[in-house]
């Protein structure tokens, strides 16, 4: 439960945590604050503070507010791909780094040590995602795979595609020792 420190252009000092249960309902109301993610249940949140806490990441500001969160898994048919579910920044934090720092936390976890593959499913109108995953991979000096993943027809309701992106192959323990951070 390492937390890394971070100062940014703006001097803002922020942690990054592994969050726990306590943290679940903050983490979905910063969620349906923030207006920028499809918002899942207070539970689902719950859930993943809880039980996924491994591959969760929580960023507090110096006050101790929630200014960031990603949510991740490793899936369980492919250990060596890490899916990144979702990721939020407050808006005024935005552009200062908060989302790759986040990554940068997640992927220096143990729980991350036999990531080989980062995935994430992007919306084509979601530019700040896609600019940030393509940096990511530019900085791991793996390939970008844009593949098909879900299509609008797939969901009950009115939803852009979401296109599956894939960085890897990361040499194994690769993202450990890029992502590890002395501050």
């Amino acid at each position: 439960m390492g937390t890394a420190v971070r100062a940014d252009a703006s001097s803002m000092r922020i942690t990054y945590h592994q969050p726990s249960l306590e943290d679940g309902a903050e983490v979905w109301r910063f969620v349906r604050q923030a207006g920028s993610l499809d918002l899942n249940s207070a539970y689902c949140y719950i859930m993943l503070c809880d039980f996924n806490s491994d591959t969760c990441v929580i960023a507090r500001d110096e006050k101790g507010e929630v200014v960031g969160f990603v949510s991740g898994l490793v899936l369980l048919n492919r250990r060596d791909t890490l899916f990144v579910w979702q990721i939020a920044v407050r808006e005024d934090c935005r552009g200062l780094g908060v989302g790759t720092a986040m990554l940068d936390a997640l992927l220096a976890r143990s729980a991350c040590r036999e990531v080989r593959y980062i995935e994430a499913t992007i919306a084509p109108s979601n530019q700040a995602s896609r600019r940030l995953f393509g940096r990511l991979a530019e900085r791991l000096g793996a390939c970008v795979q844009e593949l098909k993943g879900y299509e609008r027809e797939d969901f009950p309701e009115e939803h852009e595609d979401e296109r599956l992106y894939r960085i890897g192959p990361l040499r194994i323990g690769s993202a450990n020792q890029i992502y590890t951070r002395s501050n």
